[in-house]
Order: structure tokens, then C-alpha cells, then sequence
């Protein structure tokens, strides 16, 4: 049995890349893990080898001490590797398998899953719907930044790539399948973006750009994407977006001056809950505004994407309101121009098979887009250092050196 060495949380603004226990077919206590869900048995499920694995916004919440992440987590949700042993009820995916693995954990056995829902899967997460891979509050299901990682509900959870070598050559896009390219996509298809929409995508980094290049793939005519680095919104005005500095003020003027009116048929939240002001508030927090301006700047009737993180327990913010994810949001401004509004976990398997069509037909370069950087697993600390400094980069770690 060969060792296993994992990203490991070690306390707000502290990662360590640690030896860590090889993966089984079963849940063993640990930090995080519900104790419901220990001594689980997962005959369903498989061991891969990883070969790409991704640092996330949404991890950059927990190393920063903004969750009730528990210190020793194993971190890491978005995963692409190759499968070295199937369980005993593994009856389609077979070893050798090049796969991704959605970052939401499902049974595909549930209402919600068999309704399509499987970011809210009702099996897997002892303390309320839905889970993932290496996250707070999620089950406690071990983290996928590492050598090797344990996939439960194989059949039913792995997208397994059609040509391994023709995979291999597009492994930089095949990796972002697993969360950031689908959850960009879902924040445009929810905000309804069809031929000829103006779109407005409130952040630019890694979802909020995939987001825009879905939006491009939608058909979408302007795509506005909204930051405060100026890094980032050149990295959006690289693959053909128009852009916003929001520390020079509100949205609607700059929006005005680019589509001839103060407002979009669609806007996408890509910020989630440490949001800056806009103005002369940008250096200071202020949550509730990239929903505020979402819903300012989008038209009457129209709809809003949220894919962006707002979560239950925040323990470094501002206000006792917002520690428990109570925000300031003109509901009534959105209730009043009749906007719907979609929030939640991307359910990851109702769009990666398509997307990853797009990705191996050269419909879309999304790893070009998001300024994919391959880096090895040692280096992880030293990728979450400069993602959090606000890199223009989308980081993929090489756990064992397959990615030329």
C-alpha cells in the first residue's frame, strides 16, 4: 500500500503539506467528520490516484478562518484522477479509468438526487442536505488535495473521459469540470443568459471567469465582469469581456457608458460573502453588496445567478448579524422589479458531460480563460498564498508529476 500525503488546514491563514492516512472504503473519525457517519461503509465506492486537484475560492474561505473549519481538515473538492481499485459493488467504472469527480458528493438514490438535485443530496451529510469533498460543515468526507482520495457512489458520481490519451492532452480543461467551469455555467443558465443577452458577472476570479466564458458559450452578446484588481479584469478583457473597476464607483454608470443603458437582461453573483464595497467603500467589507448591486442593475422581470458562497457561520465578520449569515439585501428592491433568484450548490452532474463535449471539440478554452497553473502538491501552501493576495490564476496541483 503506498503512503498518501494531502493539503491539511492548520489554522487561519496556515496550510502544511502532511502525511496523511492512505484512503479505505470506509468513513474513520477525523477532524470534521460527523460522528453519524463514522464506521460508514462504502462498498460503492473507489480509490483514485489524483491527478489534478484545484485550489478553490471556496477552500480560500476556510484558510482564511471565515468558516468553523476544524484544524487537521484535509482540504480539496475538485478532482481529476485515475482509478487503482474499484469496491466490491463497483459494477461499471473500471481501473484505469481517467475521471472527474463532481465536487458535490450524491447518492443518486434520494428524491433530490433522482430529481436532478444532487448538490443537495439527502444521504451523505448527516447535518443537512448536501456535501462535498474536503469542506466545512459537509459530512466530513476526506479532501481530494492529495496523492489519493476515496470516491464514494462511483457508478453514479464519476464522469469517466472517453480517450484517455485525448484527455491527457486537455487535462488543464478536463480539471475544471469538477467544479468551477459547471458552477459558472449553472450562474448563467439560472440567470437565464441566452442568444444576445448583456450580462453582467460581479467578480473576476476564477468562477466569475468561467462564468463569462459560459456566458460567451450561451451566446451571450456584452459580458461585463466586475472586479477590484486590476489583474483579474485584464485577464477578462483577454478573452473578449468589456470590465468594470467597482472601486471607481457604482456599476450602473460604467454599465451605462458600455451598453447605452444602466441595466442587463442578467446578472451573475461570482463574490459570495466577502464582498467589498464599491467606491470609496472597495477597501472595506460590506457582504450584502454584490447582491444589492446584482439586483440593482438587472431589468425588470429578469433573473439572478448565485453561485457565489454565502454560508450559515462566519466567524470573522463584521457584525453579529452577518456571523450567522444574516445580510443587510434589498429583498424588497428584488421583489419589487419581479427578480427570480437561484443560490446554492451547482448540481455538477447535469452540466460536465456536456461541458466536457465543449472541452474536447474545441467549443471553449476554459483553462486559457482562467489562467490555469500547474503547480506540484508541495507547492501548495505557496499557491494559496498568492490566490488569496488576489493571482490572476486558476491553481491546479500535480500531486505526482503526470501533467506535462
Amino acid at each position: 500500500m503506498p503512503g498518501n500525503r494531502a493539503v491539511v488546514y492548520r489554522g487561519a491563514g496556515h496550510v502544511e503539506v502532511e502525511d496523511v492516512e492512505y484512503p479505505a472504503f470506509e468513513i474513520k473519525d477525523g477532524p470534521g467528520v460527523n460522528p453519524d457517519n463514522v464506521g460508514r461503509q462504502l462498498p460503492h465506492g473507489v480509490i483514485l490516484k489524483v491527478v489534478a486537484t484545484n485550489i478553490c475560492g471556496s477552500d480560500q474561505h476556510m484558510v482564511r478562518g471565515r468558516t468553523t473549519a476544524p484544524e487537521g481538515l484535509t482540504l480539496g473538492h475538485e478532482i481529476t484522477g485515475e482509478v487503482i481499485e474499484t469496491g466490491r459493488d463497483v459494477e461499471f467504472i473500471k481501473t484505469g479509468d481517467l475521471v472527474s469527480v463532481p465536487f458535490n458528493i450524491a447518492c443518486g438514490r434520494c428524491r433530490n438526487c433522482k430529481e436532478g438535485k444532487t448538490g443537495v443530496c439527502e444521504n451523505v451529510n448527516p447535518d443537512r442536505a448536501g456535501s462535498a469533498y474536503g469542506y466545512v460543515d459537509m459530512g466530513g468526507w476526506v479532501g481530494g488535495q492529495a496523492e489519493y482520495v476515496m470516491v464514494p457512489y462511483a457508478d453514479w458520481n464519476l464522469l469517466k473521459f472517453p480517450d484517455r490519451d485525448q484527455a491527457m492532452e486537455k487535462i488543464r480543461d478536463l480539471a475544471m469540470l469538477a467544479d468551477i467551469f459547471p458552477t459558472g455555467f449553472h450562474g448563467c443558465v439560472t440567470a437565464g443568459v441566452r442568444p444576445g443577452s448583456t450580462v453582467y458577472i460581479a467578480g473576476a476570479g476564477p468562477v466569475g471567469l468561467a462564468a463569462a466564458t459560459s456566458a460567451f458559450l450561451l451566446g451571450a452578446a456584452v459580458v461585463i465582469v466586475a472586479d477590484l484588481q486590476k489583474e483579474r479584469l485584464d485577464q477578462a478583457r483577454g478573452f473578449g469581456c468589456e470590465t468594470i473597476d467597482v472601486s471607481q464607483g457604482e456599476p450602473a454608470d460604467q454599465i451605462e457608458q458600455l451598453v447605452g443603458e444602466p441595466e442587463v437582461d442578467c446578472a451573475v453573483d461570482a463574490v459570495g460573502f466577502e464582498a467589498r464595497g464599491h467606491g470609496g467603500e472597495a477597501q472595506t467589507e460590506h457582504p450584502a453588496t454584490v447582491l444589492n448591486a446584482v439586483m440593482s442593475v438587472t431589468r425588470a422581470g429578469g433573473a439572478v445567478g448565485i453561485p457565489g458562497l454565502y454560508v450559515t457561520g462566519d466567524p470573522g465578520a463584521a457584525d453579529d448579524a452577518a456571523k450567522v449569515g444574516s445580510l443587510s439585501i434589498r429583498l424588497g428592491l428584488g421583489w419589487a422589479k419581479s427578480l427570480s433568484f437561484t443560490t446554492g450548490q451547482c448540481p455538477v452532474m447535469r452540466y460536465n458531460r456536456q461541458l466536457m463535449m465543449a472541452i474536447l471539440h474545441d467549443r471553449t478554452e476554459i483553462a486559457r480563460n482562467v489562467n490555469a497553473t500547474v503547480i506540484p502538491l508541495d507547492q501548495a501552501p505557496e499557491g494559496y498564498t498568492e490566490f488569496d493576495k488576489g493571482a490572476a490564476r486558476k491553481y491546479i496541483l500535480d500531486p505526482h508529476g503526470m501533467i506535462s
